[in-house]
């Protein structure tokens, strides 16, 4: 059976952007066609300067929103990375295989570095390094296919070229995976700078549409979004970016293609209020059933236990294989 593992990181509340992008497709379709694993990378979120506490609240938060976006457990591993091990063993192998110029042509790393000496900090070193873990949250599971963005094939490819040569250098040890990707509104843009991504750690302004969101806030910064000049409703990335990310937004909430829908429509503000009721309406159950999990805070800390148990199941294998193939004595006793 096909193994799929993805995971999202607790950097900020989830937005829009992940759900259309990435969590609706892992409980529409992924968890029922695959031996599924879905996991809060928590220890990704420390590359940066971070608050502790929220962290911890941003993983709850984002484990239970994964649950009531329609994840089950029955069908799916649903766990936090920092709960098993073999994450972080693997990782150190991995960055012994890879080179100091692939983590310096990492996109992300360049963008992210720049932004952290803008601002007067310093670039803490996991920021370099954390492809390699995210390297190894894949190979360890002996994943086919990563669901991922646009932004993460980059490192969906580093991860293939880890494989790759530590099976040449050392033996086949790891299951070489590929990126998989949805076809409609894979990388939703920011509604107040529609050639941004939707992004959950960058910004708390009025572009982002958060699943938590109340109603009449969805509405509000939907009807706000930022348009092109002219007049008529056209389906065009390139040039006309706002109009075609609103069409891209309804388009994925109804199961639509945007440059169709393009035709149906001749006013900007008709486009807003179609495309803001759909996103409400989509967003309904899983608030609704974020606030019933929440009541029942047992429940999704027993999920997030036996997930880790069984990924742990998985990845202790392989890792140690690892740990054989590349020369380290085994312990004893």
């Amino acid at each position: 059976m096909t193994r799929i593992f993805s995971g999202v990181k607790p950097t900020g509340h989830l937005t829009l952007g992940n759900y259309l992008g990435a969590v609706r497709r892992w409980a529409d379709l992924d968890q029922h066609r695959a031996d599924a694993l879905f996991c809060i990378v928590d220890l990704h979120a420390l590359t940066v300067d971070h608050d502790p506490g929220r962290v911890r609240r941003l993983s709850r938060q984002a484990a239970t929103l994964l649950l009531a976006s329609g994840l089950d457990p029955e069908l799916c591993t649903v766990f936090v990375q920092s709960h098993v091990d073999e994450h972080a063993r693997l990782s150190y192998l991995l960055e012994c295989v890879a080179t100091d110029g692939e983590m310096r042509r990492m996109i992300q790393y360049k963008e992210k570095a720049a932004l952290e000496r803008a601002r007067g900090g310093s670039v803490r070193l996991s920021l370099l390094t954390y492809p390699v873990l995210m390297a190894a949250d894949i190979l360890a599971y002996g994943s086919d296919e990563v669901p991922v963005g646009d932004d993460q094939t980059q490192h969906v490819e580093l991860t293939r070229d880890l494989a790759v040569r530590f099976n040449q250098r050392y033996g086949h040890t790891f299951v070489v995976p590929r990126a998989t990707r949805p076809e409609v509104a894979a990388r939703v843009m920011n509604l107040q700078e529609p050639t941004s991504k939707m992004g959950k750690s960058d910004d708390v302004g009025p572009g982002v549409v958060y699943l938590l969101d109340e109603p009449d806030t969805v509405r509000k910064k939907i009807m706000r979004a930022v348009t092109d000049s002219g007049q008529d409703v056209a389906y065009d990335p390139e040039n006309r970016p706002g109009i075609s990310n609103l069409l891209e937004i309804l388009a994925a909430c109804e199961g639509a293609d945007p440059e169709t829908l393009s035709g149906v429509y001749e006013s900007y503000g008709a486009l807003k209020k179609d495309t803001a009721d759909a996103v409400i309406e989509l967003l309904r159950p899983l608030r609704e059933r974020h606030k019933r999990l929440c009541a029942d805070p047992a429940y999704v800390e027993g999920v997030l236990r036996d997930g880790a148990e069984r990924a742990r199941a998985m990845a202790r294998p392989r890792v140690d294989a690892a740990y054989a193939a590349i020369g380290l004595l085994p312990p004893t006793g």
